[in-house]
């Protein structure tokens, strides 16, 4: 057994280098399945998924009529891929150098007659190295890299509270291993205008994201030059007024630079109940973006 705390500190400053090479690592298992599972609406066929040891791809389907799937585990902290048919191959998390982990996946995929090609540079990052180049990379604290899945059970969990709340279309909770965040995102069921873009990550992917306007909300860990984890909430398109909105709980406030509702983690961890701090945030922010965008709340809400 593991001492497992709820809302564990997640200093980004402590754990900065571990983060960077887990994004990239759960890039190369992203792309893989990105490379192989039909395309679904909004690219919800691309991201990971929380599970009670630490990330999953879930089933992935192969032309030789076996599925399988990659698990991290953030206990025992091993990553496996399962086939359907049995076989399995497992190889740790340690400090390990990007060119060496994705040599080491394709290597185990190979053996197993899984064989998968991938573009192999990095998304929604600034000056990408291609994974197979990439030994800049290379660190990781399994003490950090269990906190950051312990945060994400918990949000997880909240988040999956938040969405049962609602009737009209919404995604899975579910984890983006470009951005390496997650999120769920609520739709009002109109079309939106064509999304302007955003960094470092293609057109036709944020186009097809936000096909269709959306109240979003998630947590990330600080990566992106933010500096500090943090719940956040936006729409898209933003309605008039929405930065001037009246939110919970006091610590939130709107980030003019990001264009989102932000709600620091560390104010989530001295909150008196963490998970009532949280769901007002969710509530709040989303409120205000139904009502200044004029949603039909009757008819998507419980």
């Amino acid at each position: 057994m593991t001492d497992i705390q709820s809302w564990p500190a997640l200093p980004f400053d402590a754990w900065k280098d571990t983060c960077a090479t887990l994004h990239l690592w759960t890039q190369i298992v992203g792309k893989i399945r990105l490379a192989k599972a039909p395309m679904t609406n909004h690219w919800w066929h691309v991201p990971l998924y929380v599970t009670c040891r630490g990330l999953t791809t879930s089933p992935i389907p192969h032309e030789s009529e076996v599925s399988f799937q990659f698990d991290f585990d953030f206990i025992d902290h091993r990553l496996r891929v399962a086939v359907s048919d049995g076989r399995s191959e497992t190889l740790p998390l340690e400090p390990c150098a990007v060119a060496d982990f994705y040599r080491e996946i394709m290597g185990r995929l190979k053996g197993l007659g899984l064989e998968v090609r991938i573009w192999t540079v990095p998304v929604e990052i600034p000056d990408p190295i291609p994974f197979q180049r990439d030994r800049e990379y290379a660190a990781y604290d399994p003490r950090y890299a269990q906190q950051f899945w312990r945060v994400l059970v918990d949000v997880d969990r909240v988040l999956k509270q938040f969405r049962s709340r609602f009737l009209g279309k919404a995604s899975p909770v579910h984890f983006f291993w470009g951005s390496f965040d997650i999120a769920v995102t609520r739709f009002s069921g109109r079309p939106a205008p064509p999304h302007p873009g955003a960094p470092y990550v293609a057109d036709r992917v944020t186009r097809e994201a936000y096909s269709h306007e959306v109240s979003s909300c998630g947590f990330w860990p600080g990566n992106g030059g933010f500096g500090q984890p943090a719940f956040y909430s936006y729409a898209y398109p933003e309605p008039a007024g929405l930065p001037d909105a009246q939110i919970r709980p006091g610590a939130a406030y709107y980030n003019h630079e990001l264009h989102e509702f932000i709600l620091p983690y560390d104010a989530v961890r001295q909150a008196a109940s963490p998970e009532r701090a949280v769901l007002e945030f969710l509530e709040t922010t989303y409120t205000a973006a139904a009502d200044l965008g004029h949603w039909d709340r009757a008819a998507l809400e419980r």
